[in-house]
């Protein structure tokens, strides 16, 4: 089995973020990016199908600070082939992404798809279904278990109450993975050194971006500091009514 996992890298929101000047996107120049966890959770659970039924895993990310240590440690863990894409995405969109990964994935055929299920910087869209759409394939999305049968896979999907759903699907596919069986192993960079003097990652360049379809973002701010709470006293008859002339005073109903 052939099995691909597109990662992308996204804002620490550990670290302070701040607007650039132009009002619509986050500062790059001090950025810190790091690993979207629900990707880090879906290289995972590549690696734990091809431990149980074999095959190839190939992990696909774009050029940015972390990528290579990233691709080198996601070797060290158990991948097989590494690609990262360069070019210009300094401004890039998931519609835009997808698009590249597409062409790249037509390429390698790969039996099963799986990417993180969203990332928290998705402002158009989570890429697992657009990359779906781009390629003509299903997708089942917020998976926490993968299992294979033949050319079908089987998708657990957890439920609130306690609810869980198995979905058959035929292969090829897109899963859009929430959580792995396992949690993302710890690799230590002693042996992520050693993968480095032997794995190699693949570079191809892509030479332009289609962003059509994605959110044009007209401002970016900070939260604004301010006393906005309304408390609404009374029954609840007359609490329904404050809040329905409220709704009409602002224009939403």
């Amino acid at each position: 089995m052939k099995i691909a996992v597109p990662v992308k890298f996204v804002p620490d929101l550990v670290e302070e973020l701040n607007i650039d000047p132009s009002g619509t996107a986050l500062d790059t120049a001090w950025l810190r990016l790091i690993i979207n966890e629900f990707d880090d959770h879906a290289v995972e659970q590549a690696i734990l199908l091809k431990e149980k039924e074999g095959g190839q895993v190939t992990v696909i990310t774009i050029e940015s600070e972390g990528a290579d240590d990233f691709l080198f440690a996601a070797a060290a863990k158990g991948t097989d082939q590494l690609i990262k894409l360069t070019g210009d995405f300094s401004h890039a969109n998931n519609h835009g992404l997808a698009r590249v990964y597409a062409d790249i994935l037509k390429e390698l055929q790969p039996d099963l798809i799986l990417t993180g299920v969203q990332a928290h910087n998705d402002l158009d869209g989570s890429v697992g279904p657009l990359l779906a759409e781009q390629l003509g394939l299903p997708y089942v999305g917020y998976v926490a278990g993968v299992s294979v049968m033949g050319d079908k896979v089987i998708a657990r999907k957890e439920y609130s109450g306690g609810l869980v759903a198995e979905i058959e699907i035929k292969l090829p596919a897109v899963l859009g993975i929430q959580a792995s069986e396992q949690p993302p192993r710890y690799i230590a960079y002693s042996k992520i050194r050693q993968v480095m003097g032997t794995a190699k990652i693949e570079e191809k360049t892509v030479a332009a971006l289609d962003l059509s379809g994605g959110t044009t973002v007209s401002r970016m701010f900070q939260p604004e500091v301010a006393q906005r709470a309304t408390m609404l006293e009374g029954g609840t008859d007359e609490v329904a009514d404050k809040l329905v002339s409220i709704f009409k005073e602002l224009g939403t109903l």
